[in-house]
This record gives C-alpha cells, sequence and structure tokens, in this order.
C-alpha cells in the first residue's frame, strides 16, 4: 500500500494502546464534515415503518471499528486485501444477493401481476358494476401512479362507480405498507379521484411527465366505489377484467437498490423463500470452500454474516447474470453522484463523481455500527476493480469517510477517477412503465358469473 508521511502519521495516531486487541487499522481521510446521505422521496412505508435504514441520519461514534477489505481486478488479482475471509455484517449489501436470486428465478423483464375482478352484474349504460371490486397481487413496487392507472385502465373498459366493496387480497400491498387493509384503503381512495390524495395526484403527474404522456396528464380517472374495504380471498364468483403488469423486474430492482428499499427487498425474497431461499442460492454459487454465508433477512436488517470474499463472489455472480442477459451494473445498482438515493449527495462534489457504482448498507446500532460498500470503480489508466468492505462496531460516518478515502487512493495510483458510460434514465419513468392486459367492452358486455379459474 502506498502511504505519505500524512497517511502514515495518521496510522501511528489510531493505533492501538499498549494493552489493547491488536488489529490492522487503516489510514483514515483528511476530517471533514460528516458525509450526508440522499433523500428518498418515500423513506417510509403507509404505517410509518422506516424503508432504509442508508437513509438514516449517523452520529458520531469514537469508538475504534473493525474492517475487512478486498479489491480485485475484473480479472481475479487481488489488489488489496484485509480480513477477506473475516465474517461481518454486510447489512443492505444483502440486498445485492436478493437481487442475484431474484434475477436467476424470474428473469430480468419478469412483470408482477396484480389482477382486478368483479362480482354480480355490470351496466355498460351508466358504467356500474352492481357488485364487488376485488384486487389480488403480489407486486412489490404497486404505488400511487398505477392505481391511477388502473382507475383509467377501468374507465376505458367502460367502469366508473361500483356499488359494493373493495375485497384485497391478504397478499396484497401498496406504497411499500406490509399492512393489506391499510393498502386497501390507500388503493380505494386513489381510484376515486373525489378522495384521490394529494400525494397521489402528484405521483400521477410527475409519472405522466416522465412518460410525456399529454393526454394522461389532463385527464383525471376516477372509479368510486360505494362500499367497504375488506381483506378476503378472490370469491369463487369472480371474474377478471384486467390485469396490470409491474415495470420490468431489472426497474423494480434499480428503484430497490438506489433507495436500499427494505419494503421491496424483503417482498422479493418473500417469493425466492425467505432468507434461507436466498441464502441457498449464494451457498451454491460460492462452491466447495467458500464457506456458509449466514442471512437472517433479504433486506440486511438484523444479523447477518458473510465475509468480504464472499461478498466480491456474489458481486461477481451478479454481473455475469446481468452479462448473459446483455445488461450492465448500473441497469440496476445506483451510478455515485448519478443517481438518487443512498449515493447520490456522497459523491455528487467528488472528482469521483459517475466512476463508482456500488450497494452502500448501514446498521447506526446493530453490531455496534455496520456500514459496507460493494461494487466496482473506475480509473483514468482504463482500469475497472470490484471492491468489497465491509465495516463494524464503530462510527458509521468515519466508515463512510474510510470506504471514500480508500476508493479515492485506488483510483488516484491509477491516474485518477473515470466516469462510467452510463445514461440516466429518471427512476420515475423504471416505476411508470407498467402495462395492462384487459378484457374489453364487448367482454364485458356479455358479462356473467364465472367460477375463478
Amino acid at each position: 500500500m502506498k502511504t505519505n508521511r500524512f497517511i502514515l502519521a495518521l496510522i501511528i495516531l489510531l493505533a492501538p494502546t499498549a494493552g489493547a486487541t491488536a488489529q490492522v487499522v487503516r489510514p483514515a481521510p483528511t476530517p471533514s464534515a460528516p458525509a450526508t446521505t440522499s433523500v428518498s422521496p418515500f423513506p417510509f412505508d403507509g404505517d410509518g415503518n422506516l424503508l432504509s435504514d442508508d437513509l438514516l441520519p449517523q452520529t458520531e461514534d469514537p469508538t475504534l471499528g473493525h474492517q475487512g477489505v478486498l479489491v480485485e481486478t475484473l480479472d481475479g488479482q487481488i489488489v488489496r486485501e484485509q480480513a477477506a475471509d473475516t465474517a461481518f455484517n454486510p447489512a443492505s449489501a444483502v440486498k445485492l444477493a436478493t437481487a442475484l436470486a431474484a434475477l436467476r428465478t424470474f428473469g430480468p423483464k419478469h412483470r408482477f401481476a396484480t389482477t382486478f375482478w368483479i362480482t354480480g352484474s355490470f351496466d355498460k349504460a351508466n358504467g356500474t358494476v352492481t357488485g364487488d371490486l376485488v384486487v389480488s397481487g403480489r407486486d412489490p413496487s404497486f404505488h400511487d401512479e398505477h392505481a391511477v392507472a388502473v382507475a383509467r385502465e377501468l374507465n376505458q373498459l367502460g367502469i366508473k362507480t361500483v356499488t359494493g366493496d373493495l375485497v384485497v387480497a391478504s397478499r396484497f400491498t401498496m406504497n411499500f405498507s406490509p399492512s393489506s387493509l391499510r393498502s386497501g384503503e390507500r388503493l380505494y381512495d386513489t381510484l376515486d379521484s373525489t378522495r384521490r390524495p394529494a400525494p397521489a395526484t402528484r405521483a400521477w403527474n410527475d409519472s405522466r411527465v416522465a412518460l410525456r404522456d399529454q393526454v394522461g396528464l389532463l385527464s383525471a380517472p376516477s372509479v368510486a366505489v360505494m362500499g367497504a374495504v375488506y381483506v378476503d380471498s378472490v370469491p369463487k364468483n369472480a371474474r377478471a377484467i384486467s390485469t396490470h403488469y409491474s415495470p420490468e423486474l431489472v426497474d423494480v430492482l434499480k428503484v430497490l437498490l438506489c433507495y436500499s428499499n427494505n419494503f421491496m427487498a424483503e417482498r422479493l425474497g418473500d417469493m425466492l423463500g425467505g432468507a434461507q431461499g436466498v441464502a441457498r442460492v449464494i451457498n451454491s454459487q460460492l462452491g466447495p470452500g467458500g464457506g456458509e454465508v449466514r442471512l437472517a433477512s433479504t433486506s440486511g436488517l438484523g444479523v447477518n454474516r458473510m465475509t468480504p470474499r464472499q461478498m466480491l463472489k456474489v458481486y461477481r455472480a451478479l454481473l455475469d447474470e446481468l452479462h448473459e442477459n446483455k445488461l450492465k451494473a448500473a441497469d440496476i445498482l445506483p451510478v455515485a453522484g448519478v443517481d438518487p438515493g443512498t449515493l447520490q449527495k456522497r459523491y455528487a462534489l467528488s472528482p469521483g463523481r459517475g466512476s463508482v457504482i456500488g450497494k452502500t448498507g448501514t446498521l447506526p446500532r446493530t453490531d455496534g455500527g455496520v456500514s459496507a460498500l460493494v461494487g466496482q470503480l473506475r480509473t483514468r489508466n482504463g482500469d475497472t476493480l470490484l471492491f468489497a468492505i465491509l465495516d463494524q462496531r464503530g462510527s458509521v460516518v468515519r466508515f463512510r469517510q474510510w470506504q471514500d478515502a480508500l476508493v479515492a487512493e485506488l483510483q488516484n495510483e491509477r491516474g485518477g477517477p473515470q466516469p462510467f458510460t452510463y445514461s440516466t434514465q429518471t427512476l420515475a419513468i423504471r416505476l411508470s412503465a407498467s402495462e395492462f392486459d384487459s378484457a374489453r367492452a364487448s367482454t364485458l358486455d356479455e358479462y356473467e358469473d364465472a367460477p375463478n379459474q
């Protein structure tokens, strides 16, 4: 490791005192103001639960922590190594494993279905369903703008009023809320333009602007449900009239990883067999002698254990999976200083803006304070280095400074940072790129009760 006099002085200053447990101490950066984090447009779910610990403000902690590092070239040559086989808590970097398992299970173009059903009769002349509106699905990204899009689709089918209830299946959620009932209540209000919350209207307008949908921007879709909201299974006599398909998985992952959204990661994990299911995928990837990954969650919350070497293998496997589908890391991961989310402001004003692609991890209390940065960096001499930096038991602010200092040092040793080639696409466009498959009016004209297939 190249070391100048200033760095050497800091190493001496931070070295353990006599009698303390010996450890490798990495150089600290020049003292500066604590790093700031981006604020997500939806950091909390509908019940006030935090969606991403990576967005929490952090307070300084004088305790010196522990660090594991592995940096490699694309062809696998080790550039830097420290405690690479020691298990750490990777926090939200676990989401990389969840993303890998999801891509292998569903494929990057997979769309999650949310189906709308009706019971009773439909009178096209007055646009009234004399019966219930029923919804089922497990889309982790279903949001306000999608609900308004559903109202527009139902209007195009001729439906304006539902005299019965809104029945929500138990696994349906909306706006990152874990409660199906509260999700149903939000859907109930958002479908009806006279009850639509202002944030839902803004989300719809923003999505229309992003998609350049002038007609949609000028419209006010509305379906009024006159009854109450219930959580129940889809009735046997219900008939599917429209299915909303989420944005493609690759776009869902981009939003999930940029904002480190815990809810979306856990919902995806549920479809993958939970933490054990994701761990099985990862452990099979590590192969003989790779050790065993221990996961308590698919979002990174709680006590999870991975070594830097294991984490880098996961990252390489993720890159390979993307490459096989003609995709790149930036298609699902945040580009530092460019994309919104946890890495937006951390690199926005540095020379390294756009030269780092990665996933953060933050747990301010678990394991005494945890911070992680896993991804890749580009240098002016043409090198791309892959890295996993895992820290725990210390100040999250200081850990982030050390991570950024190490990334800068690696780049400066190779001519300085060089931005990745990347064409930005707003996350509003990614979230709004949904589709419908609906029964058209001619079919509804012939409506009769039918058993659930």
